[in-house]
């Protein structure tokens, strides 16, 4: 797995970063078709969590074989990356009962396919380079998150690192409006708000897609509009 995915900047096209889907890939589909997503030439990025909570699950394998979708590894994702390990009782309380449906043969593709999503993606812009993590940078720069986690350094280091990417609500939660340097946005979700909330140049597009009464807030990652409430 490369815990970094980088992308060059889409000059044919149009790059959007979504939010959390949580298993949500009809009202995903509805929202990318009211902006006109093309897919011979657009690219959407996801925050991660793909998984845990709705009903269609079972189709995150089907999205990540497109090759205009690229997501990030959210905590929920980690989940199922974990799953012989992981605290389970907590998992199905936060939505993974579905998991236990499957048959050992088809929670052991998830497992792997899981495993390959990066914990980070960066994506050169017109506007410069974006970053994309499912919660949190834990580092002053995206330099230092990019080494930190390609290091061969140890692994305990390495997942607390991670860890922190995946689960951190500290920015928010305290209101932190410092920059991450070296990119122009840091682009998250994993905290729900009733509309995109931005601290510094980070922004959180988790608008509950998920859930009654949220949407999916289409971010376009040239210009920083905001599409689609659906």
């Amino acid at each position: 797995m490369s815990t970094v995915k980088r992308f060059e900047e889409n000059t044919v096209g149009r790059d959007f970063a979504v939010g959390d889907i949580h298993g949500h890939f009809t009202r995903l589909q509805a929202a990318l078709d009211s902006i006109g997503f093309d897919p011979a030439v657009d690219r959407l990025f996801s925050v991660g969590d793909l998984v845990d909570r709705g009903p269609e699950c079972r189709d995150a394998l089907t999205w990540l074989d497109k090759p205009w979708f690229n997501a990030v590894r959210g905590n929920h994702d980690d989940y199922v990356v974990r799953f012989d390990t992981c605290d389970v009782e907590n998992w199905v309380y936060n939505g993974g009962a579905w998991f236990a449906g499957l048959n050992r043969d088809e929670q052991e593709e998830f497992r792997v396919q899981f495993a390959e999503l990066p914990i980070a993606i960066e994506v050169e812009t017109p506007a410069g380079l974006v970053g994309i993590v499912h919660a949190d940078c834990p580092f002053p720069t995206w330099a230092q998150l990019r080494r930190e986690l390609e290091s061969p350094e140890s692994s305990k280091r390495l997942k607390a690192v991670q860890n922190t990417c995946m689960w951190s609500r500290s920015r928010i939660s305290e209101e932190d409006r410092s920059h991450v340097l070296d990119l122009e946005w840091l682009v998250v979700g994993h905290t729900p708000n009733n509309a995109p909330v931005v601290l510094g140049n980070v922004i959180y597009i988790d608008t509950g897609g998920w859930c009654v009464g949220g949407h999916f807030t289409l971010l376009n990652l040239h210009t920083l509009e905001r599409g689609s409430k659906l």
